[in-house]
């Protein structure tokens, strides 16, 4: 319809003007028909740029309300790591205090024994000292024993020390008569010897054992048995030390052993003779050495 009023008005126009006005409208109105189509085409251009905006718009807006969703959900968890983790934390600081006060409490425990360990240490050493100056005293102890009794030796008397002891053994033949209990000359000498050896040693405890062969004792007035004759034989022994008012009595023990502890068989005379003997049993004293291992108790 637009056509064709134009071209109405153009062909009026054509009568009314000159062929150059005519031609000037001419080139006018295709200039505008070329503008217009331009224009249509710019129109569609924009219209396509509209389209595919409006398509990334939608995607956009899709897109940002994933995120949103997804940050949403990111921070839903980082909340929910966040508590975990406090929680978490609260938990591991309570449990490094109580591994802590335990650790203290094993520190402590175990500088307690170190420090007991040490005192035992101590205590040992002190111990192990003891019995080394005991030993030494013995070996001297028995050394000048066997320097005082140096003239009896070869005559029914030894001297020997074994298991912490010194022992003097004095068989019969040196100081009593077949049967009897009192002590003779060369006997008596040997014991006051040997009491001279002890005033330098108070803290020696001294035991003094008689023992018998096993020939059963024939009965003597009050004398019943061999027990009755190794007592009496110690006891004699005693009595001499004790002439010796350096020697303490407290220190000294009197035993009779009978026939029951011989040191040789008694089916020959040789046996016989040396289970017939005095004992003198000479032991350091304890009370120290046991004192320092009740402490360690």
């Amino acid at each position: 319809m637009r056509y064709f009023i134009l071209a109405t008005v153009l062909l009026c126009f054509s009568n009314c003007v000159s062929t150059k006005v005519f031609n000037d409208l001419e080139s006018r109105y295709a200039a505008m028909v070329k503008q217009r189509n331009a224009l249509e085409k710019s129109q569609d251009s924009l219209q396509q740029s509209w389209d595919r905006l409006n398509a990334k718009w939608d995607e956009a807006t899709v897109y940002l309300k994933r995120s949103r969703d997804s940050v949403q959900k990111g921070l839903q968890e980082i909340k929910a790591l966040e508590e975990e983790f406090a929680l978490l934390k609260e938990n591991s600081e309570l449990k490094i205090q109580e591994r802590i006060a335990a650790n203290n409490a094993l520190l402590r425990e175990i500088a307690l024994k170190e420090t007991e360990l040490e005192s035992r240490s101590e205590r040992v050493n002190q111990l192990e000292q003891m019995m080394e100056e005991q030993k030494q005293a013995l070996n001297e102890l028995k050394e000048r024993l066997s320097d005082a009794l140096l003239n009896f030796e070869g005559k029914g008397l030894t001297v020997e020390q074994r298991n912490g002891k010194v022992y003097i053994s004095m068989e019969n033949k040196l100081l009593f008569k077949s049967g009897r209990w009192d002590v003779e000359a060369q006997g008596k000498q040997a014991i006051r010897q040997l009491s001279k050896v002890l005033e330098e040693n108070p803290d020696i405890a001294i035991l003094i054992e008689g023992h018998t062969d096993n020939v059963p004792f024939t009965s003597r007035g009050t004398m019943e048995s061999n027990w009755d004759l190794s007592t009496k034989r110690a006891t004699a022994v005693v009595e001499i030390l004790l002439e010796n008012n350096q020697i303490l009595p407290q220190n000294l023990t009197a035993a009779g052993r009978s026939e029951y502890v011989p040191i040789a068989p008694n089916n020959s005379v040789e046996g016989r003779a040396a289970n017939r003997r005095i004992e003198v049993v000479l032991s350091p004293s304890l009370d120290e050495i046991t004192a320092l291992l009740e402490a360690n108790n």
